[in-house]
């Protein structure tokens, strides 16, 4: 139970429901209602294989770091080998990038560009001051994968059907990165006592601000974003509306907070979808019980 728990803890396998969020939001912005399940199985899996991965190997880069700050971390704390979790995170990352590749052409080519991104992130990430945007680029490929996933099941050869298509999921992808960057940057004053600052703040509500600009003030956009602002409101109390700030809370809170920017993002589909995302954020919230986000 000890090494089960470990293993959960370096996978940080509560955010899981986010990037199973953001497949389902790139693939709906393409499809629609029009699902394959045999190849959007081949993104799920292959995108759960390779987030898992680059967790692993996040903590394998960090051990030395971790063993002087986080001595609860797992490698530190003795409950798995450094070796043993540099073995798992390679072969989980190649295994992700084995089922995200088997479409071929853009899929393949921006799975590698995630890959590298998450590399590059796990290696510098400790020794530079922009790491948010690095970690914000990897759910800034993750969402055109999924599009791009989507688009090849249709049989054409082309990324994207047509320009507008390409336009929606970059969009969407914009607005997440930079909503991750706001969390990240909030995040890395998690191991400080020092003054939080409040401008990272303002990135969070990027995508209220796209949906309301290019759909338009409807009902479900309106409904939608009211309970992505509330969300967002409720998660960032904790760390500068309360006597005792637990930044920590704020960005486990915002981290599940992902799912609701994508069903935000396709406000309008179905019940059945948006049913979907609001199971996968209480997934997440459930699973931040028992394995911290962070």
């Amino acid at each position: 139970m000890k090494t089960l728990r470990a293993l959960l803890i370096l996978g940080r396998v509560s955010n899981l429901p986010t990037v199973w969020s953001n497949c389902l939001c790139g693939w709906v912005l393409v499809r629609g209602t029009n699902m394959d399940a045999m190849v959007f199985g081949l993104l799920i899996t292959g995108a759960t294989l390779i987030y898992l991965g680059g967790m692993f190997l996040n903590d394998a880069c960090d051990a030395t770091w971790d063993r002087e700050h986080r001595a609860e971390r797992p490698i530190p704390a003795g409950a798995i080998s450094e070796q043993a979790v540099w073995r798992i995170g390679i072969g989980l990352m190649a295994a992700g990038m084995f089922f995200l590749c088997l479409q071929g052409g853009a899929t393949a080519l921006l799975s590698l560009m995630l890959f590298n991104t998450i590399l590059v992130y796990n290696f510098v990430h400790k020794k530079i001051t922009w790491s948010p945007l690095l970690i914000a680029l990897c759910r800034w490929w993750l969402i055109l994968i999924a599009a791009a996933f989507a688009h090849t099941a249709l049989g054409v050869e082309t990324a994207f059907r047509d320009a507008q298509e390409a336009g929606q999921a970059a969009w969407v992808a914009l607005v997440l990165f930079g909503y991750v960057v706001g969390l990240s940057v909030l995040a890395k004053e998690e191991s400080t006592s020092g003054v939080v600052r409040f401008w990272p703040c303002l990135l969070l509500l990027l995508p209220v601000a796209r949906a309301l600009l290019m759909n338009g003030a409807t009902q479900w956009v309106l409904l939608a974003g009211g309970v992505v602002l509330l969300w967002v409101v409720r998660c960032l109390q904790f760390t500068f509306w309360t006597e005792q700030r637990d930044i920590g809370r704020t960005v486990g809170g915002l981290l599940a907070g992902m799912v609701l920017l994508d069903l935000l993002a396709v406000a309008g589909a179905p019940t059945e979808y948006a049913v979907t995302f609001l199971l996968l954020f209480g997934l997440s919230l459930a699973a931040q019980r028992w394995v911290p986000a962070t």
